[in-house]
């Protein structure tokens, strides 16, 4: 799965470093649905994101390939088609909502703020799994020092958690293979 398969029509154009620039601490949308079965869950939007209003919308970043690899969705979808998503009963949000250029630019309290929020969405929407993308985000945002990719203890409600590996390129310890493989166990967990 490489850009080139992504059909033109949805393709974003690049945007320009003034754009980025003025993206810092803007929010962007969340993906949801009247059914939704796995709410995945980013850590804050980056600055392509935010000046796309695409979640995981940067060149390079796995989260879209590795769900079609998955068998989330039957094709790859191109962040600008994100709004399908809750047709196969799925969603996104993010642990943060303010774009920033890095995660590290985010305070331990924004990702303790971001946890409770995060609860009273997973309250409000019910999906049978919330996916963290992000064990270190995970870890901050509900306190859990110990967390590691995969089914957590903790339940929201009805809600069972899974911890993902960040998609992001900058994640080099992570494959592309390796990200969809994780998915794919959390999507064969739900049958």
């Amino acid at each position: 799965m490489t850009p080139s398969d992504i059909p033109p029509s949805t393709k974003p154009t690049k945007p320009t470093k003034a754009e980025l620039a003025a993206a810092a601490d803007l929010t962007i949308d969340d993906v949801l649905g009247p059914s939704i079965e796995v709410l995945f869950c980013g850590i804050n939007p980056g600055l392509y994101s935010a000046v796309t209003g695409h979640h995981f919308a940067r060149p390079g970043n796995r989260f879209w390939p590795a769900l079609h690899l998955s068998g989330f969705t039957p094709r790859l979808l191109a962040p600008a088609q994100q709004w399908e998503l809750p047709s196969y009963g799925l969603g996104i949000t993010n642990v943060v909502a303010r774009a920033t250029a890095q995660a590290a630019e985010l305070s331990p309290e924004e990702f303790r703020e971001g946890g409770v929020r995060l609860a009273r969405l997973v309250g409000e929407v019910k999906p049978r799994m919330l996916a963290v993308l992000g064990v270190t985000a995970y870890r901050t945002a509900f306190a859990e020092r110990r967390a590691a990719v995969g089914p957590q203890d903790r339940r929201i409600g009805e809600t069972a958690v899974w911890v993902l590996p960040n998609p992001s390129g900058l994640n080099a310890h992570w494959t592309l293979d390796r990200i969809a493989g994780q998915l794919r166990e959390l999507r064969e967990s739900l049958a």
